[in-house]
């Protein structure tokens, strides 16, 4: 019986729409009991803060007067408040005048209490008096127990859910009632009707309409079923009719789908046959990737190990006294070696990218700074052939962007070196700008450009445009397909546009994400009299460093005049060491300071007022030219943070062993580290670097990784297993440097890694960054 009534209509019209009431209800009442949360919230601080405003004049005047028994009564008169457990008087120096305390009631449901509005809250409220407005006297402070607000809370919550739901009870009642009576009843009536129908003949029975109900649903309900059993004599021969038709069509269905399914199984054994190909393919294809990496990773050090013997005793000789002949030959041997080094690091920089093992940095760095830098790198090449070399750099670019500093040098250092390569007259040019998140890098340069089928051909590694580019100037083409790969590899793109004759550009867009508060310095405080001075530009306006230069002054509000028109402020002239007209001119300006613009890097200041700015342009460097020709002293940064130099190590000589198992390497090794001014000692393998290590006292292990008897490895785990040597810093010096070589490195116990071939530079930092702060030795 509960089976059938929760089955009844009536049932589960009341459950839906009581169900859906109480929802609402409970809705309606949360919205309610949320408002009256903020209200007492509300209420509770005003009236607190009404009770404050109360006290507060002859709290002032007891403080005034010092009057410890007044504010006793006084504090005893705040406590009487059911809220206030802490009432007291501080002077103005934070000790207390009077106090007085009482307290917190205690309760099972003040944890609600205290969830909803804190345990206590603490008000407090200056003590000043009229006459003395200006004599801070002290503070009222009062600690008030929120569970006397937050109980009345509660109640007023729990009276609104438990008469929603009563409300809800009681509809459910009503409802019950009114569906079974108007909707169940009839409805089981004619349930009743249906069920004497017997199956044989079911066409020739008629419902009964039950009463009062001819004109609703339920009649009409009625009506309809009779319409149906009067058609249903007919349906049941064209039924018949039908099953006969479908016999027939289930045969002949069974015939096809025997059919299709032998053809199904001949096409599965047929793929079946090619996935098992394609799996084999797929093995042989990762064991060919394996060789190659490992090939890589062996071809790495055995190149690497000769090639550091050879850079490295190429150095040496070059320190050495000899004739010009002699060094020139040297540096020609020298530079041919690290193009061979260069060559090594782009295929293994391309093999990483293309195996998926290139990983990429997200550290904060500087666009500007490192544009900057790229542009004074490549100068000096530019200067030679005579071309202009020109960096725009948009003066709003945010100043601190967050990704791989390394590979986006190296992009850039690529392109540029493409672009001077390729131009003999005219200028390359560097603009930059960010927009909708993205950075975008065009390199410019007015060259010998490239046909469209060159163009198709240039990101191909190991090609490039033609042949007659390949022999008239050199190079492996490699480096434009290392560019395409690093600026995928970093969710780029990298587009080029070149016609022949009129040089190429070069459009590198990165999404490069911006770090906190990184917008771009203004001008300094310090140097705002810069804006009264202004420039004199006497830089022709064809010249195309002047866009560079007038673009970051008017970025700094400093005004930019012309120098025949207006013969004050700052002169900012284009001079080289053979424009004696120039040169004449700036000897003979009258107004504040002049600035000499050098692209030629030829020029040097004839009077101690003038001032060199070398050309491309670079913004901290224009900033110190303006500040010393207009004679500003105080000169400050541009950058608002604050600079944290790395400390100084204390310059001493170290004792270092060197355990390297090549002896061209420990010739080299060993003539930088004494040139450094360390004492060195080497050892063949690990084993006999533990037997140094045993015999003397060490401040630091340069350790070789690959060796005989025992590796680097395995020799830097067994020193950090000797609690006696678990501080001292050792530095792998390795010629493997394939994705992961770093990492097992510093897993074994290493503390820092450098790579072969040797670099004077590389190798000081390293030692300076581990070498132990102790005092001089005697």
């Amino acid at each position: 019986m509960t089976k059938r009534f929760r089955q009844r209509l009536s049932y589960r019209l009341t459950r839906d729409t009581v169900l859906i009431a109480m929802a609402l209800g409970l809705i309606l009442n949360i919205v309610q009991i949320t408002l009256d949360y903020f209200s007492a919230r509300e209420s509770m601080s005003s009236e607190i803060r009404a009770l404050i405003d109360i006290s507060v004049s002859p709290a002032s005047q007891i403080a005034y007067n010092i009057d410890v028994r007044l504010a006793e009564e006084l504090l005893d008169g705040l406590l009487r408040h059911p809220a206030t457990i802490d009432a007291r008087i501080t002077d103005d120096d934070g000790q207390t005048m009077a106090a007085a305390s009482q307290s917190s009631p205690v309760s099972p449901y003040r944890w609600v209490s205290d969830l909803l509005f804190e345990s206590s809250r603490v008000y407090s409220q200056e003590l000043r008096v009229p006459q003395l407005e200006d004599l801070p006297l002290g503070q009222l402070i009062l600690t008030i127990d929120t569970y006397h607000y937050g109980l009345q809370f509660l109640e007023r919550a729990s009276y609104t859910l438990i008469s929603g739901l009563l409300k809800s009870l009681i509809l459910s009642a009503a409802l019950l009632g009114i569906f079974y009576l108007v909707l169940t009843r009839p409805m089981l009536s004619v349930i009743g009707a249906l069920s004497q129908v017997r199956a044989s003949t079911p066409e020739k029975v008629r419902l009964p309409v039950p009463a009062n109900h001819q004109e609703d649903e339920i009649g009409t309900m009625v009506g309809i079923i009779n319409q149906h059993l009067e058609t249903m004599d007919s349906s049941l021969a064209r039924l018949r009719t039908a099953e006969s038709t479908m016999k027939n069509y289930s045969s002949q269905l069974e015939r096809e789908v025997e059919d299709r399914t032998r053809e199904i199984s001949e096409k599965n054994d047929a793929l079946q046959r090619g996935n098992r190909a394609l799996v084999k393919a797929k093995e042989d294809a990762v064991r060919r990737a394996r060789a190659r990496a490992n090939f890589l990773a062996s071809m790495s050090h055995e190149i690497r190990t000769p090639l550091n013997g050879v850079l490295g005793m190429l150095g040496l000789a070059l320190e050495t006294e000899m004739n010009a002949g002699q060094r020139d030959r040297l540096e020609i041997a020298l530079k041919a070696g690290e193009s061979l080094l260069g060559l090594l690091n782009d295929i293994l920089d391309i093999s990483k990218v293309e195996a998926g093992k290139l990983g990429l940095e997200k550290i904060p760095f500087s666009v500007r700074n490192l544009i900057e830098e790229c542009g004074t790198l490549h100068a000096q090449q530019a200067r030679r052939k005579r071309i202009d070399l020109v960096t725009e750099i948009d003066p709003t670019l945010p100043e601190t962007f967050l990704g791989d500093p390394t590979r986006a040098r190296q992009i850039l250092n690529n392109l540029l070196s493409n672009a001077i390569k390729f131009t003999s007259e005219g200028s390359v040019s560097v603009k930059a700008t960010y927009s909708g998140g993205s950075l975008r890098v065009d390199i410019i340069d007015t060259g010998i450009g490239m046909s469209s089928t060159g163009l198709h051909r240039i990101f191909s590694p190991f090609s490039q445009a033609d042949a007659d580019t390949t022999r008239l100037y050199g190079g492996t083409g490699l480096g434009l397909t290392l560019c395409r790969q690093l600026v995928e590899r970093m969710h780029g793109q990298i587009l080029v546009d070149s016609r022949e004759g009129l040089g190429t550009h070069f459009t590198v867009t990165l999404p490069l994400p911006l770090q906190d508060d990184s917008s771009a310095p203004g001008l300094p405080e310090a140097a705002a009299e810069l804006r009264d001075i202004g420039v004199a530009m006497s830089i022709p306006t064809n010249n195309p460093h002047r866009l560079a230069i007038e673009s970051q002054l008017r970025a700094w509000e400093i005004p930019v005049r012309g120098a025949s028109r207006y013969p004050e402020g700052i002169l900012m002239i284009l001079a080289n060491a053979d424009d004696h007209e120039a040169m004449a001119f700036a000897n003979d300006w009258g107004g504040k300071g002049v600035i000499l613009a050098d692209q030629t890097g030829t020029v040097s200041a004839g009077k101690q007022e003038q001032q060199v700015l070398s050309l491309p342009l670079r913004r901290e460097e224009l900033y110190r030219c303006l500040c010393r020709a207009a004679g500003i002293n105080k000169e400050e940064s541009l950058h608002n943070e604050a600079q944290n130099p790395e400390a100084e190590w204390p310059s001493r000589s170290l004792d270092i062993l060197l355990v390297e198992d090549n002896q061209v390497n420990q010739l080299v090794a060993i003539s930088l580290l004494k040139k450094l001014g360390h004492h060195v000692d080497h050892a063949e393998n690990g084993q006999k670097a533990l037997e140094a290590l045993d015999s003397k006292g060490y401040d630091l292990v340069l350790m070789d990784c690959q060796m005989p008897v025992m590796d680097g490895y395995e020799a830097t785990r067994r020193i950090r297993e000797n609690k006696d040597w678990q501080d001292l810093p050792v530095i792998a010096v390795t010629a493997n440097v394939m994705q992961g070589d770093k990492e097992d490195c510093i897993a074994s116990g290493m503390n820092d890694y450098i790579t072969k071939p040797y670099n004077r530079e590389e190798m000081k930092s390293a030692i300076s960054r581990w070498a132990p702060l102790l005092p001089p030795k005697p």
